[in-house]
């Protein structure tokens, strides 16, 4: 089993079969609650070369709004829409997904949030929701037992097509509004 924080000298060798990109996306992120909109955004992608010019093939992408009420049956324990809970809700769906994938080889995935990745990895403590922290490692760990599984951190912003098309996703879905289809979007457009 090996989990870990891909950085430089520790990246497994490009290209995985499977990395996945992972984005959050919060109106404002200033004083949030259980109210304020928040969404979140995958892109798996199959043969990356890891360079953000878009190499490889999509094989799915995955959204929605993240859910902070108990009464709702996709409830994992966000107490607030906000980024860092957007960020763990599709780091979340994206573990998920990994668990019904048959193939056995090693995955990276992608994120923009150390937050989610450090906390995913149990090298940093929730301060808060901690239930859906709790539930973010239960399942990478559970990923983690079937497979290499590795994340690393990629900028925010900087014109990496996957990243800026996850982040697409998820300020789509924190609007309650459908995706662009992928031949229609430009990254940077939302």
């Amino acid at each position: 089993m090996l989990i870990e924080a891909c950085w430089a000298s520790e990246r497994l060798t490009e290209p995985t079969r499977l990395t996945l990109y992972v984005d959050g996306s919060c109106d404002g992120n200033q004083n949030v609650d259980a109210s304020t909109s928040a969404g979140w955004g995958v892109v798996v992608v199959q043969g990356d070369s890891g360079l953000g010019r878009g190499s490889g093939e999509i094989i799915t992408e995955l959204s929605g709004p993240v859910k902070t009420s108990t009464d709702d049956e996709e409830f994992i324990g966000a107490e607030v829409g906000s980024n860092n809970t957007a960020e763990l809700s599709g780091l979340f769906a994206a573990l998920r997904w990994l668990l019904t994938e048959e193939e056995m080889d090693p995955v990276r995935i992608r994120l923009d949030s150390q937050y989610a990745g450090n906390i995913a990895t149990g090298a940093w403590r929730a301060k808060a929701n901690r239930e859906l922290a709790a539930r973010v490692q239960s399942v990478w760990n559970e990923v983690a037992s079937r497979r290499t599984l590795s994340w690393d951190h990629v900028r925010a912003h900087r014109g990496h097509r996957w990243n800026e098309r996850a982040d697409h996703l998820a300020k789509r879905a924190m609007k309650r509004e459908r995706p662009l289809p992928l031949s229609f979007w430009k990254p940077g457009v939302d």
